[in-house]
């Protein structure tokens, strides 16, 4: 019997998946809309402390290579840019399905 831990989707979603996103998304509001990293984290709804770790690589390990989902994630953060204060969790929450839809979820579970 194997000792290794089965992570459930919604575990997978938290500890792999969301980090990514936020990462992303945080590096496009900074890098590519100038924001500060206050304002990016006012944005978000995140902390500063965290905004930090996203761009500085300590969260969010993997990159996101598909150029689909890298298009998406510029309109997301555009949207959330421009948009309304639920506008992060909607976003957060398309490219969510979106990475599970490409079958992300399948690549991060344990075999």
């Amino acid at each position: 019997m194997s000792t290794k831990a089965v992570k459930t989707p919604c575990e997978i979603i938290v500890w792999d998946i969301l980090p990514v996103i936020r990462k992303e998304l945080a590096r496009t509001l900074v890098n590519d809309y100038g924001l500060t990293q206050r304002k990016a984290a006012e944005t978000l709804g995140l902390t500063e402390a965290a905004i930090s770790r996203y761009l500085s690589g300590k969260r969010g390990h993997v990159n996101i290579l598909n150029k689909t989902i890298k298009k998406e994630l510029k309109v997301a953060a555009e949207n959330i840019l421009h948009g309304k204060t639920d506008t992060v969790i909607m976003e957060t929450c398309r490219l969510c399905h979106l990475l599970q839809d490409q079958g992300i979820l399948e690549t991060c579970t344990p075999q």
